[in-house]
């Protein structure tokens, strides 16, 4: 007996000495890792500084790489066939701000509700405008809203926005520039609606639907397209025969000037039971 135990005794202890060790590089490499998320570094020329723009805050923005690098291509390449354009953004992003940066002789405006971006980025330019807006209206309230402008004729196209005001959809408070310059591009990327009590854009989007109606040939572009909201309501007021590119989850619609049509998508809305 005396001999077996002998016997076990080196055998126990090298098991838990093996086990001990692995317990250490375990808690090693746990430590030492860094998540692939913040690994990943920003495109080359968006790490540029932003010419006409200064930030005056030192943190980084959790949203700063806000749509990826093949999306920013279309879109930039989209902006560059068009400089000097008039360019409307709803949400602020740097990548935004590169795109306005490129557009000297254009109007840029842009329209956010996060005061924390409004404070990170100031603009050293006269052609670049950035104005704190405020949605009232939550991501939940997505599908009662499409059935009120659906039966409400002052959500109509030939409507306007700012004739709009019994329309829940229609955004009548917005800077005055907005409404009285014809854009080129529109850019819908905010508010965040990424939960349901949080801002949706299902506003920002039936109004970037309605000022480009109002302009000669306005692209519309919407990010975020992979979500519902987004895409009902592309579907709904900028139609799916008006997309003429798509790269990841970015959309881009071509609206012609039909400011006195009484219907977004005549033949091809979303079926709502009722």
């Amino acid at each position: 007996m005396s001999s077996t135990r002998n016997k076990i005794l080196p055998v126990l202890v090298l098991i838990l000495s093996s086990l001990s060790i692995f317990r250490l590089v375990r808690i090693a490499l746990t430590t030492s890792y860094t998540s692939p998320l913040l690994a990943i570094a920003l495109p080359p020329k968006l790490q540029r500084p932003i010419s006409g723009f200064s930030r005056n805050h030192s943190r980084t923005s959790a949203n700063e790489a806000t749509i990826s690098e093949k999306e920013f291509k279309l879109l930039s390449n989209l902006i560059a066939k068009k400089v000097p354009c008039n360019l409307l953004f709803f949400g602020i992003e740097s990548q935004y701000l590169n795109l306005s940066a490129v557009n000297p002789g254009g109007k840029n405006v842009f329209l956010e509700d996060d005061p924390y971006k409004l404070s990170i980025f100031k603009v050293n330019s006269n052609h670049t405008r950035m104005y704190k807006v405020d949605y009232k209206l939550h991501a939940e309230k997505a599908y009662k809203l499409l059935k009120h402008a659906r039966g409400n004729k002052s959500c109509a196209p030939n409507s306007g926005l700012r004739n709009s005001s019994r329309c829940q959809l229609a955004l009548t408070d917005l800077p005055r520039e907005v409404y009285e310059v014809k854009w080129d591009v529109v850019v819908v990327d905010g508010p965040r609606g990424d939960s349901p009590l949080a801002p949706g854009r299902m506003a920002t989007i039936y109004s970037a639907a309605i000022i480009a109606r109002e302009g000669n040939t306005t692209d519309v572009v919407v990010h975020d397209i992979d979500r519902m909201i987004e895409k009902w309501y592309s579907w709904e007021f900028l139609c799916d025969e008006n997309l003429i590119s798509s790269k990841g989850k970015l959309w881009i619609f071509r609206i012609r000037n039909e400011k006195n049509s009484t219907r977004f998508c005549p033949d091809k809305s979303i079926l709502i039971q009722q």
